[in-house]
């Protein structure tokens, strides 16, 4: 029996009793909580944002987000609660971000939750970022179930996974240097477009014609899913280095929606041929980049010509949330996967079986 099917049978044993998770999440500089009931409706979700605080700097500074996930997170629970009209009495188990991320951020929300689940005798629950960002869909589409393809784009983070079950994930493709959202980041610092890079490529790029320049689309090997931004950036930077040289004028919107259009047709080109050679009749995207409307139109054009269902969650749960990690929760819980105390950051964490880490690194 699959485990879709075991947590059918529970669900329609129990369907009287609704299963309410308080969520944290604080992986990177969104400290945020929520309360997702039977991990699809939200009734709450707090994000306290530090966009503002990290545009000085150009990008996130690790110990800065840190001591600021220190000082929200309690703010961030009582919200999360109050906004559910619940208190903790009424919540069944804690759910939690524990990797991948950055390794301070991650121990501020791993603390907090294990110091609540303490204290109260709740489950302790602890979630992974990426499922968190895949289940993110399920809260969108209360219809969607696995199996299907799911393409997560984020900062960190260039996956195509294949959604077996709930909670099982096999690793098809993954980035092997800059991630999607990190060559989009670096992309707007050099034409000075400013931080967060996403959002502002995005708008640039409206205004700009995306087959003005030429750059490359990385190819890592034949019959391979994986993903390399590292040498598209390096085009750009080359691009703009060479003009600067000339003394030529840069259209940093033309040189955006150029950019912008190598990382779409890449990112849309793989899911596709992905999901036609698993039988996929379902596409999903999921993670920050996932918010990119040039790529959540490609996708759904191609999508369309395939006769294949797309899914694509509104972009407050694209970005990181706690709504999402709730849903991933909710299922961890119904598993009966449960956390110890010993439970702590893994800012490396893997994915699904096939996940590899590259420079060096193992998915042992």
């Amino acid at each position: 029996m699959s485990i879709k099917n075991e947590q059918t049978e529970a669900l329609q044993e129990s369907k009287d009793e609704d299963i309410n998770i308080l969520a944290i999440e604080s992986s990177c500089d969104e400290t945020a909580a929520a309360v997702v009931r039977n991990g699809r409706e939200v009734l709450s979700n707090i994000i306290s944002s530090q966009i503002a605080l990290h545009t000085v700097y150009g990008g996130v500074v690790p110990e800065i987000a840190s001591r600021k996930h220190v000082e929200k997170i309690n703010v961030c629970v009582r919200a999360a609660l109050s906004e559910a009209g619940m208190t903790l009495d009424d919540i069944d188990a804690i759910a939690v971000t524990y990797g991948p991320g950055l390794v301070g951020a991650l121990l501020v929300g791993v603390s907090e939750a294990k110091a609540l689940s303490f204290a109260t005798g709740k489950p302790l629950v602890g979630v992974h970022h990426i499922e968190g960002h895949i289940c993110a869909n399920y809260i969108e589409y209360k219809e969607l179930e696995p199996p299907f393809m799911c393409l997560v784009a984020s900062g960190g983070h260039s996956h195509l996974v294949y959604v077996k079950d709930y909670g099982e994930y096999d690793i098809i493709g993954q980035t092997r240097d800059d991630a999607a959202g990190e060559a989009f980041d670096k992309v707007a610092r050099a034409i000075g477009l400013g931080y967060p890079g996403g959002p502002k490529v995005d708008k640039a790029a409206r205004e700009g014609n995306p087959d003005a320049i030429a750059f490359p689309r990385a190819k890592t090997s034949e019959k391979s899913y994986d993903f390399s931004f590292s040498g598209l950036k390096s085009a750009v930077l080359n691009y703009l280095n060479q003009a600067e040289m000339k003394g030529e004028e840069i259209n940093k919107n033309d040189v955006a929606a150029s950019f912008q259009k190598a990382v779409v047709d890449v990112l849309t080109e793989h899911t596709m041929e992905a999901a036609e050679e698993y039988k996929c009749k379902k596409v999903a995207i999921a993670g920050g980049v996932a918010s990119n409307t040039a790529l959540r139109e490609r996708l759904e054009a191609e999508c369309e010509k395939r006769g294949m269902a797309f899914y694509r969650p509104a972009p407050v749960l694209c970005t990181d949330n706690a709504a999402m990690i709730g849903a991933a929760g909710y299922y961890e819980y119904l598993k009966g996967n449960r956390a110890g105390m010993d439970l702590n950051a893994v800012p490396n964490l893997p994915l699904g079986d096939r996940e590899r880490r590259y420079h060096g690194r193992s998915s042992n």
